[in-house]
């Protein structure tokens, strides 16, 4: 974009990590935009990162005003787990951790602007990924009249040289000049590593890169029991204990990663249309949807089950895709929710060595019933009624064989047109 077509701003709001890039934008902006910048910092559990010193970075950094948001519970309650009811998961691997967490973070990014006045967001995603996608979607979704500003498909920055070169030059505080290779995003569902090895496909990833979770070699060789108690859907306790969303989702980070559960390896699709190979780790996620699908094969009858299989295909994608704040992903929250309200009850796991096994499962809605099962009671079912049933549910593959058709129908005969009648 060149200086004459840059549009007039007066205040912008950054989304603010106090990474080197976020830092660098903040001087890039009030340069080449002559704008005042706010910071903002959201936190979404990334960590053990001091964010309380990220405003005095920001200021320094030559922002005008710098604002934090704790996420966390918001984040779990309004986010995660409505994804965990639907059990999204993308491209069968991934738990969507980096991908659900955007939306959350654009919407009070967009809120921080309405409360400072401002005309205009930022963000620092580049252009060859999802996350420029996912941002800019929620801001036209929540404020169309907000201007969007992305550096990355602006600036004549293209490496780390030049960021710290840049930094120099404008008095920004950065301490670190070492970069990991790996490129990484953390918060209270997982953490994701993308590059240097990892670009290889063909790479094994690296035991040192794994940083949630321990490697199944080295877990302890007794198995943990762990019992999730949920409430239409929701988890409410571990072990017994009432905990919040966030507390409950660190308590099972914490109680998987030390058995090496939730770690993924992926070749995943990308919206922009690339394939990238990323790996994850999602131990407490991992655990969580295991338990809600043990919970559900108890509860849900076997149409409902089916279905909502392909609305979790469905909700995954548009959740990968940045469209969370459409009215698809609400008629599916909606469809989602009318099959939760008899999904309570415990679940009992058996994590051992990077494995989850189910260890037990119990609800007062359940439609297992052991008497209706045996095959002793007849009360209920009457072995000879399936005779029929049989006969009707295979009439068609007999009728076809009757006629002489082959069963995949890929070598049907030619059929003898000298047999049919022609007006």
């Amino acid at each position: 974009m060149s200086p004459k077509s840059k549009p007039n701003i007066k205040k912008v709001v950054l989304a603010y990590s106090g990474g080197l890039d976020t830092s660098v934008i903040v001087p890039w902006l009030k340069e080449n935009y002559g704008c005042e910048v706010v910071c903002f910092c959201a936190d979404v559990g990334q960590g053990d990162e001091d964010l309380a010193k990220l405003e005095d970075k920001a200021i320094k950094s030559g922002a005008n005003e710098f604002v934090i948001h704790d996420m966390k519970e918001e984040f779990v309650s309004e986010y995660l787990f409505p994804m965990l009811k639907a059990g999204a998961v993308y491209e069968h691997k991934y738990l969507l951790g980096t991908s659900v967490a955007r939306p959350l973070i654009a919407k009070h990014l967009v809120e921080v602007a309405r409360a400072t006045g401002a005309d205009a967001v930022a963000h620092g995603a580049t252009g060859k990924g999802n996350d420029q996608v996912r941002f800019e979607l929620t801001v036209m979704a929540l404020d169309p009249r907000l201007k969007i500003i992305a550096p990355w498909r602006e600036w004549e920055i293209r490496s780390r040289e030049d960021a710290l070169n840049y930094a120099a030059k404008h008095n920004v505080p950065v301490t670190a000049t070492i970069k990991s290779i790996y490129s990484r995003d953390s918060n209270l569902w997982h953490l994701s590593h993308e590059g240097g090895l990892l670009e290889d496909p063909w790479n094994e990833p690296e035991e040192g890169m794994f940083q949630m979770s321990t490697s199944p070699e080295n877990a302890p060789d007794e198995g943990e029991y762990v019992e999730i108690e949920f409430e239409s859907g929701n988890p409410v306790s571990v072990n017994g204990e009432k905990m919040s969303p966030a507390k409950i989702v660190s308590t099972l980070n914490a109680i998987g990663g030390a058995h090496g559960i939730g770690r993924v390896d992926l070749v995943e699709n990308r919206l922009v249309g690339m394939k990238s190979h990323g790996v994850y780790e999602t131990p407490g996620g991992a655990i969580l949807l295991y338990a809600h699908r043990e919970l559900e094969s108890l509860i849900l009858d076997r149409e409902t089950m089916h279905y909502k299989q392909v609305i979790a295909v469905k909700y995954a994608e548009i959740t990968y895709n940045g469209l969370w704040f459409t009215p698809l992903r609400e008629a599916l929250d909606a469809f989602v929710n009318a099959t939760q309200g008899p999904v309570t009850g415990v679940v009992r796991l058996k994590l051992y060595k990077g494995n989850i096994i189910s260890a037990g499962r119990k609800s007062p809605f359940s439609l297992y019933r052991e008497d209706f099962a045996t095959f002793g009671q007849e009360d209920v079912y009457d072995q000879s009624h399936a005779e029929g049933f049989i006969r009707l549910y295979g009439l068609s593959m007999k009728v076809r064989a009757l006629n002489g058709l082959p069963v995949s129908g890929l070598d049907m005969p030619k059929p003898d047109y000298s047999k049919f009648k022609r007006d």
